[in-house]
């Protein structure tokens, strides 16, 4: 079996205070993730006031259940963004189900398709975001600024091939986004939750 990263210091620190039911440690925890929470959750549900709903549910779920995050298992930031990823998709299937029950447009097939594709955006920002920042900049260049890899390398102050090979690599993770179980995959990040 591979070894695992250790997580990061502070993610253990914090998973500690949280089990001992520190109120600090989970004002600190918020104001450090409260917008990728919040950012994931709009993806997928496209709804702020929702959005806003799921980020108090997840936080919530962390402060009565900090023993769920375990720092062996990855770090915090992926953990929280593997919960939010399944709590927004529940909440999107919940919402969606009951409108279709109701009489609303759609059919369960298209549900699932929406769910699904809702679950990929999701990742995908979650990747996009997670990257480390020569390869996002280099994306960033890239797609949003249509520079070619050889614009994109002078603008960078790299060597064509270093851009070709950050291009490249950033579009690899990307590729990411469709495969649940993908190398360094959040649990629970995709699919069906």
């Amino acid at each position: 079996m591979p070894k695992r990263d250790v997580p990061p210091r502070w993610d253990r620190k914090m998973q500690q205070r949280l089990a001992r039911g520190e109120a600090a440690a989970l004002g600190e925890l918020y104001d450090r993730f409260a917008s990728l929470v919040h950012g994931l959750a709009h993806r997928v549900v496209g709804d702020e006031h929702a959005a806003d709903g799921i980020t108090r549910d997840v936080f919530a779920h962390v402060w009565e259940h900090p023993d769920s995050y375990d720092p062996q298992q990855g770090t915090l930031r992926s953990w929280l963004a593997a919960l939010t990823n399944r709590v927004a998709v529940q909440r999107l299937r919940t919402t969606e189900t009951a409108a279709l029950a109701r009489g609303g447009p759609g059919t369960p097939e298209e549900l699932e398709r929406k769910v699904r594709h809702a679950s990929v955006a999701a990742r995908a920002d979650y990747i996009v975001q997670s990257m480390p920042a020569p390869l996002r900049a280099a994306l960033e260049l890239a797609y949003f600024q249509r520079r070619d890899y050889h614009q994109t390398a002078v603008d960078l102050g790299v060597t064509d091939d270093e851009a070709r090979r950050r291009l490249r690599l950033g579009l690899q993770l990307l590729a990411t986004a469709h495969d649940t179980e993908g190398p360094g995959a959040p649990p629970g990040i995709g699919g069906a939750a």
